[in-house]
This record gives C-alpha cells, sequence and structure tokens, in this order.
C-alpha cells in the first residue's frame, strides 16, 4: 500500500519539478515512481527489516530520496512535496491526466490564460483561446478538448496494476487471523479487468464481528462508509473503496460465483438455472427448498450444467454458449511463460545493467530474455543508433558466456517512422536475434495513413514483433485508428507477431483485439516493457490479458521453448 502512495507523490513531485525546470531532480522522482510501480515487496517491510540502508539498495534510489521515503513512513507525510504542492497555483494532478499536456504546457497555460483546473481548461478549449497561443494552435486545442471528454470516462477507476498488491496485502493480512477461514478477491479484481472500481472482499468465518473489528481498524484507511456484523464498507488512503462480506461456508462457492460477476454472466447462469428447474442466488444453488451445490464455484456450475468457467472469462462474450458445448479454450495459464520478450536496460531508459535484467528473469525459471531497448530518434527514450546497438550486441555476447542457465537474446525495439520505414538501418537490424517494432510518435494519423505506416513496418524481413500495437495508455491516450482486419491478416502473412504489452498503464492489446488476432490466425507474444527488475513481474498482468482474450499457450510463442519462438520467425 506505500508502494502506491509514495509512487503516486514522487510521480507529482517530479511534474512540479519540471514546472519549475529543475529537469534533474524530475527525471529521478519519475524513474522511482516507475520502480515503486512495480516493486514487488511493500516498501514499509524493506524498512522494517533493513532501515534506510536497505531503501538506498532498490533501484534509481539514492540518499536524498531515501530520506524521503523514510519521512513518510516514519510520519505519513513529505515537507517538500508539502512545499511543492501548496506553491503550484495549479491543479497537476488533474491537469496531466488530459493527454498531450505536461508540466512545461500547463506552466504556458496559467500563465496565458490563468487555468488553473480542468474546468478552467475546457473553458479555455472551447472557446479557442488556447489555439491562438504559441505551441499549440487549432489541432492541438482540438485534441485537448478530445483527451478531457477521454479522461473523464475513466474517473473513479483504478489501474488493476496499482490496485492489485495493495488488495493482495489487506487479503494476506486478514488470512492470518485465526476467525478467518476461506478468503478471496471477487469481483473486477479477480476477473483481472484492466481497470477496477470499487473492490469487493469474501470471507467465511464463524466469528464475523472480530474480522469486521480488525477490518475497519486497518492502516491506510481514511474513511468507515459502514460496520456491520457481517459487512463492512471503508475507504483507503489511495482512494477507493473496499468492501468485505463474510459468508457461511455452505454457501462460499455461490457467493464467491456471485460477487465475481459480470453481472451479464451472472443473468444469463440464473436464466439457465431456471430453464432447468433450479434457483440460484449468492446462498447457492435449489431445488425447490433444497440446497444442491454452494460450497465450492465448481459444483455451483456443474449443478447448472456448465464446466467450470475461469474468472477471466465471465464477461457475457460467448464463454456460457462454449461451455454448453463443451468447447471452451484451455487458456494460457500463469506460469506457461517461457521467456520475456520485451525490456530495457541502461543502455536506453532502464534503470538496470544487462546483467541485472537477465539474472532477475533467470530466477523467475525463464528460458530466455530478449534486451530491447530502444533505437532510434526517441531521444528521450536515449533511443541507440546504429553504432550503440552493434557495440550492445557485443555485450550481450560476452555477458551470455558469463551467465548459464538463461538465453540473453539480442534485440531493440526500433521506432517506426511515419512513412513505416525504420529509424535503424536494414542491415543492423538483421544481425539481431529479434526485432520489435513500434509507433511512438504521429499518433493522430489518419486510420487509412496509420493502416499503411504499419503495414510497411509488418512486410519489413527484419521486423518480428509490433509492440503495443494500438499504442494506448489506460485513463491517459486512446489509442491511435488503424484497419484491424489489414493488420491482422498482414501479420499472419508474414510471420509477424503482435504484442501484448503488459505494462500495467498500458495491457495493449486489449481482450477483445486479442480475440481477433487469434480468429484470423496470428500469434502474439507477452512483453512486460519492463524498465527494471521489478518490472517482470507485471508479465502477470499481460498473461491475465492474454487469458480474457480468450488465448490459450498455442497463440503465444514465448510460451514455447527458445527454439521454438525463434523458429517462428525464420523468413
Amino acid at each position: 500500500m506505500k508502494n502506491l502512495e509514495l509512487s503516486q507523490i514522487f510521480s507529482q513531485m517530479s511534474e512540479f519539478l519540471e514546472m519549475k525546470e529543475d529537469g534533474f531532480r524530475a527525471r529521478a522522482y519519475s524513474r522511482v515512481a516507475r520502480v515503486l510501480d512495480s516493486l514487488e515487496r511493500d516498501i514499509g517491510d524493506i524498512y522494517r527489516e533493513g532501515g534506510a540502508k536497505a531503501l538506498k539498495e532498490i533501484p534509481s534510489v539514492g540518499q536524498g530520496i531515501a530520506e524521503k521515503m523514510e519521512e513518510y513512513l516514519k510520519t505519513g507525510k513529505i515537507k517538500e512535496y508539502q512545499k511543492l504542492k501548496k506553491e503550484s497555483p495549479v491543479d497537476v494532478e488533474a491537469l496531466t491526466k488530459v493527454e498531450g499536456i505536461g508540466p512545461k504546457k500547463i506552466k504556458t497555460l496559467y500563465q496565458k490564460l490563468g487555468v488553473r483546473n480542468l474546468k478552467d481548461l475546457e473553458k479555455v478549449a472551447r472557446v479557442g483561446e488556447i489555439a491562438a497561443l504559441e505551441g499549440f494552435g487549432a489541432k492541438s486545442e482540438k485534441n485537448i478538448l478530445q483527451a478531457i471528454a477521454f479522461a473523464k470516462t475513466s474517473k473513479g477507476r483504478f489501474l488493476l496494476g496499482a490496485i492489485l498488491p495493495v488488495v493482495r496485502e489487506v487479503v494476506g493480512g486478514l488470512e492470518k487471523l485465526p476467525e478467518v477461514g476461506q478468503i478471496s478477491a471477487a469481483g473486477s479484481v479477480r476477473r483481472m479487468k484492466e481497470t477496477v472500481g470499487d473492490v469487493d472482499l469474501l470471507a467465511t468465518s464463524s466469528q464475523p464481528d472480530k474480522v469486521m473489528e480488525h477490518f475497519v481498524s486497518l492502516p491506510g484507511i481514511v474513511k468507515v462508509w459502514a460496520k456491520g456484523p457481517t459487512k463492512s464498507s471503508v475507504r483507503f488512503k489511495g482512494g477507493f473503496d473496499c468492501d468485505l462480506r463474510v459468508v457461511k461456508r455452505v454457501s462460499f462457492g455461490a457467493a464467491l460465483q456471485y460477487f465475481t460477476g459480470n453481472k451479464e454472466h451472472n443473468i444469463l447462469l440464473r436464466r439457465l438455472a431456471i430453464k432447468k428447474g433450479l434457483k440460484l442466488n449468492e446462498y447457492g444453488v435449489y431445488k425447490r427448498k433444497t440446497r444442491i451445490a454452494g460450497r465450492t464455484e465448481k459444483e455451483v456450475y456443474q449443478a447448472i450444467g456448465l464446466p467450470y468457467i475461469e474468472p477471466e472469462l465471465r464477461t457475457n462474450t460467448g464463454e456460457i454458449e462454449a461451455g454448453l458445448k463443451n468447447e471452451l479454450p484451455k487458456i494460457i495459464g500463469y506460469d506457461d511463460i517461457k521467456g520475456e520478450t520485451q525490456c530495457h536496460t541502461d543502455w536506453s531508459d532502464g534503470t538496470e545493467t544487462i546483467e541485472a535484467m537477465a539474472k532477475a528473469a533467470k530466477k523467475m525459471d525463464y528460458q530466455y530474455i530478449v534486451i530491447t531497448d530502444h533505437a532510434g530518434f526517441l531521444k528521450i527514450a536515449n533511443g541507440l543508433d546504429e553504432k550503440r546497438l552493434l557495440r550492445q550486441m557485443r555485450e550481450i555476447d560476452k555477458i551470455g558466456k558469463e551467465i548459464s542457465g538463461i538465453k540473453i537474446l539480442k534485440g531493440c525495439e526500433v521506432d517506426i517512422k511515419m512513412d513505416g520505414g525504420l529509424a535503424i538501418k536494414d542491415e543492423v537490424l538483421a544481425k539481431l536475434d529479434v526485432v520489435v517494432a513500434g509507433v511512438h510518435s504521429g499518433f493522430k494519423m489518419s486510420k487509412t495513413d496509420m493502416t499503411k505506416r504499419l503495414l510497411r513496418a509488418i512486410e519489413n524481413p527484419n521486423v518480428d514483433i509490433i509492440a503495443h500495437p494500438t499504442g494506448r495508455i489506460i485513463q491517459k491516450r486512446e489509442g491511435y485508428f488503424f484497419d484491424f482486419g489489414k493488420i491482422f491478416q498482414a501479420a499472419k502473412r508474414n510471420k509477424t507477431a503482435l504484442e501484448i504489452n503488459a505494462y500495467f498503464n498500458r495491457l495493449d492489446l486489449r481482450d477483445i483485439d486479442i480475440r481477433q488476432v487469434i480468429a484470423a490466425g496470428a500469434k502474439l507474444t507477452i512483453g512486460t516493457d519492463a524498465h527494471n527488475p521489478q518490472g517482470l513481474k507485471m508479465m502477470e498482468l499481460g498473461i491475465a490479458q492474454a487469458r480474457r482474450g480468450w488465448a490459450t499457450p498455442k497463440d503465444i510463442l514465448n510460451a514455447g521453448t527458445v527454439k521454438d519462438f525463434l523458429n517462428f520467425f525464420e523468413k
């Protein structure tokens, strides 16, 4: 929970410092926020075990930032953050959620037009005042209005990758109570949906009053909405609400199924039960007044004539019909991935060495890792040119001989230019084991032009994987538009894989896109886009995305061996 809180604080500090044109410190805080987003262990536990010294061992954490972490863990505040927030005349947190609006533009908008918040921004954009500003223009103004509308749609929802560690911390704490029997997250968290509204927890206990007393007293709670004998609702410091329900052991399976949802899935289940002369609710499956199932979800589904349906599939998108025909796919499991296909090191914008990333992947029992540092014109990511890329290839070969038990593959994430060409020469790309190509600019192209751009990249014989294919950033930026059918067919034809980017604010492709890729007969990879060893753990989010898209291990190239993975790209 502290990881989420500190990540949000350091992100905002970075933005405040960027407005003050203190770029060096801004980048330092931004890097630490990114590390905290993917840090597997709770920062509080790290500090309790090793003090300030242990904090400084976290990637990108120096003396000054470690002191601020310690200050927050001891007092719940960071004086410098409070000072920066007080000095700022604008709502930086709200304004930076608008795609295309960074700290420098916020500063200009405030100085020239007095924009302090989202309401002010929308007002000046609607009357055409932004278009007249130097560095903006009519097109920029139009994009801002579209981005504001998009930002409004995500209000009140939280990224799964940010919420999941907090939920697991809460569940893990409650699980240790002697009064708790079974416990599980439910709702959209259990379905591993990209974003989460409220968090639902379900437990069994013979002493629910003691469980509730402990729950409403958890650290990090800022408001208790309700406290009852079997249900309580609270709000955590991160801004999200959490409900805990205690049910009888005999009904746990039925309640877990009911509160996992989704709503449309549950409606169809109840209709199916009625057709069979049964009644289904959160207490069980009943034949007249006799409960015939309810202890486990599996027996609930069996009672109404269905196989067990994985939580990620419960979206009323054909899973019940497929279950009735015994045609549900055996979707990819969370332990099926054998290699990492996209990650960054300190050669571009990552924080750790090639060796550190490889060793971290080895600890995850991966057979291989593809090093894909940025290559091309993306200056903000310290992109490699041909000379540096060739030098890195030699370094990877050298490190590969020193580390046993894992294959380190030479790769890059090359920029796709506006015309579909690549920012690195073909003769250099041909020397790599794997080439990942991505769109990092020109997101507002027409659907026709973007389709042509992607087609040209896919048809390049050196390109193996298209990174984050739609370019979306969840709650920040819509994906760009292209002809999905044409692109997916071209990917199949050219043996070019499409990536499921597992980074927590991308999760790109979406589940509905993944189903289209599979239907087209093209292949997928899952890559974390990790910029530090902790980021490799985001693979779970990418696998969840693949599961929600009905992907099997055969659809995901890096669910296969390194030999099979490389053989696919022989063109």
